[in-house]
């Protein structure tokens, strides 16, 4: 007991500047991830007001705030008396082995920054990548999220939407719609495209240009198979799709036109 008080007095100043250093490394990181989260939040609240995309907002306020927390730890354990040269090295190389042991994460990473380099979607746009559609939520360092028609919350990783295909059904102000519509072979086939034609023109949110098409498409096994390729704006294709398919029933119902089913003839000889 008498040799640990000895040792304290007659280390005391030591241990009153180590232990100073432990509180002003405590309060770095602190006060340093305070500012980290700070100048995120201002630099996000800066690009939204400049109308950047929210991706890369979110993208970029994340980026800057793990840098300045990187910065802050390292200069914390320099506080203590870690020598901060030598640990720069000892997370290089830590950070190769936990780069091999992780490429799937830093192959999303990578993926994420191409995604916000090359663009190929913005939040709000309604996208199919990965095998999921829906509308894009945000994109992340890892992931993006997608939010489907069925109100479901998808987080898909970054190299599995870029490693396919990605289709953007947003990015034009216009779609097309195809459908196929089968008649019986002994309906008028100038009749029944008259009918298809009428239908078409009815409906208001059909665009006049480009000129929809109505043609016999092919002579299938039981019917006459037509297809009818309207245009409309991008956020009426749903809306004018189940439209259309209502009133082309009605409309061939009304003129007489059998729309067959399938069915199969036996001969029995006797």
């Amino acid at each position: 007991m008498n040799n640990s008080v000895e040792w304290i007095a007659d280390n005391q100043e030591l241990i009153i500047a180590y232990g100073m250093n432990i509180v002003f490394a405590i309060a770095t990181l602190v006060l340093g991830l305070m500012v980290a989260r700070f100048i995120a939040g201002t630099l996000h609240k800066i690009l939204t007001k400049r109308k950047l995309d929210s991706t890369i907002v979110d993208f970029v306020s994340h980026m800057v705030r793990y840098v300045i927390i990187a910065f802050v730890v390292i200069a914390a354990l320099g506080r203590i008396g870690v020598e901060t040269t030598s640990f720069v090295a000892i997370i290089g190389a830590a950070g190769l082995a936990v780069g091999l042991a992780l490429q799937g994460s830093l192959s999303n990473f990578a993926s994420g920054v191409l995604i916000i380099a090359l663009r190929p979607f913005k939040a709000g746009e309604y996208i199919e990548a990965a095998g999921t559609a829906g509308v894009v939520e945000s994109v992340q360092i890892f992931s993006t999220t997608l939010t489907t028609a069925d109100n479901k919350y998808v987080v898909v990783p970054n190299s599995a939407i870029l490693g396919g295909n990605i289709i953007n059904y947003s990015r034009k102000p216009t779609r097309r719609i195809d459908l196929i519509i089968g008649v019986s072979y002994n309906a008028d086939l100038a009749k029944t495209k008259a009918v298809l034609e009428a239908v078409i023109k009815a409906n208001n949110a059909v665009l006049k240009s480009p000129e929809p098409q109505v043609a016999v498409a092919e002579l299938g096994d039981s019917s006459v198979n037509l297809v009818v390729r309207p245009w409309v704006n991008g956020p009426d294709y749903w809306p004018v799709r189940f439209e259309l398919m209502e009133a082309i029933k009605n409309g061939l119902d009304e003129a007489g036109i059998e729309i067959p089913f399938p069915q199969m003839d036996v001969h029995m000889d006797k």
